[in-house]
């Protein structure tokens, strides 16, 4: 069935490779995430009464496979798909589920994530963004960072702090602010791929209601480690994009050739290289169903995330490094001077170095799995 939507509503020249991505990108993916909703595959996961399908685990990785299979168009409202809307319909208020829920499925409403800060990246509980209470409003002042989407976002689920506690994991509290005020500012941060993917969101007394409160005043860690659990959660399925692009890869060890004029494939440091991506690769999927296995069971995600998104994010890099190192002299060549792939490789390559800091950094994927899963000693210098 799934297949058949997709054959039958992907952009004209997608499934060929022809099409060329207009101008106004971001119009663009909004019109394909309401195209995804109007079909019932905006979020499968959700349930009905939500405009989902109740879909099981199961029927979501299917979903997941098939889209990684055409390549098909990014969803601008990931953040609001799989981490803002399951907290809502989780932690939020029936008042809150009603106004923000149909928005987030259609795509009418972009939603960004206010968690990282200057000095509170991996360490969030350092935060100094504040809300301050004045009469019938919350006034919020400070700074946000490396915000994805925050050009193109309506609403932001931001942590501000609203109490000073001894203890800093306290006194955070959830806000569901709106972007399109005065005192929100967005800034641009321009990748090292030339791209602008990431924000500064800069917040001179924004203004916040009680009623754009998640969950209860100064209790707002509790909300963000939930909406971080899905997050991870959807973090995981890329496994069947690192698939896809091995397999990809693989292509392209036939197609150029050494100065020999043999393909690059036949040569036998090539093929060792090869071999260790592949078993890494396959580990990294065979891990990611075990951990599902486990889901499966418990009915709900557990810590496991960590070790999905810690494998499949290095492993990402290096399969990308990999690539650019078998175009050899080549490999330097972007944009329209790429040899091969209108400089996918490239692209990719400088944009896998963000997949091991967005959605946790890898040093803190790394205790937590050591913590939380092995057991060990917690980091004393934390």
């Amino acid at each position: 069935e799934l297949r058949a939507w997709l054959e039958a509503n992907l952009p004209e020249g997608w499934l060929e490779g022809t099409f060329k991505m207009p101008d106004d990108e971001a119009g663009f993916l909004r019109d394909w995430q309401r195209k995804l909703y109007e079909g019932g595959y905006a979020a499968i996961a959700w349930p009905k009464e939500y405009g989902g399908r109740n879909a099981t685990l199961m029927e979501e990785i299917v979903y997941h496979q098939e889209m990684v299979r055409v390549k098909a168009p990014p969803l601008i409202n990931y953040v609001g798909i799989h981490m803002v809307g399951p907290t809502l319909m989780q932690i939020g208020t029936e008042e809150q589920k009603e106004t923000y829920i149909p928005k987030i499925l259609t795509g009418e409403e972009v939603w960004c994530q206010g968690y990282s800060e200057p000095n509170a990246g991996s360490d969030l509980a350092a935060l100094q963004t504040s809300a301050v209470k004045e009469g019938e409003k919350w006034v919020i002042n400070g700074q946000k960072v490396w915000t994805s989407f925050g050009h193109v976002a309506d609403r932001c689920f931001l942590l501000a702090r609203t109490n000073r506690y001894e203890k800093k994991h306290k006194g955070i509290t959830a806000f569901l602010l709106d972007m399109h005020q005065e005192g929100v500012e967005t800034r641009p941060i321009i990748q090292m791929d030339g791209k602008h993917d990431f924000n500064e969101v800069y917040l001179n007394n924004a203004v916040a209601y009680d009623a754009d409160i998640v969950g209860e005043v100064d209790e707002g860690w509790r909300v963000s480690i939930a909406l971080l659990m899905h997050e991870r959660t959807g973090i995981g399925a890329q496994v069947f994009t690192l698939e896809q692009q091995f397999n990809d890869l693989v292509a392209v060890t036939k197609e150029l050739e050494a100065d020999d004029g043999e393909p690059l494939m036949n040569d036998p440091f090539v093929q060792r290289t090869m071999v260790d991506l592949y078993a890494r690769s396959r580990g990294s999927l065979l891990n990611y169903y075990r951990n599902l296995t486990k889901q499966l069971k418990q009915g709900h995600p557990g810590v496991e995330g960590s070790m999905d998104k810690l494998i499949v994010s290095e492993l990402t890099k290096d399969l990308f490094s990999q690539a650019i190192s078998l175009q050899g002299h080549q490999g330097v060549l972007w944009k329209e001077d790429a040899v091969i792939g209108n400089s996918y490789w490239q692209d990719n390559y400088l944009y896998s170095f963000g997949q091991t800091i967005g959605g946790g950094t890898s040093e803190i994927q790394k205790n937590t799995i050591a913590e939380r899963i092995l057991g060990l000693p917690k980091d004393m210098g934390r």
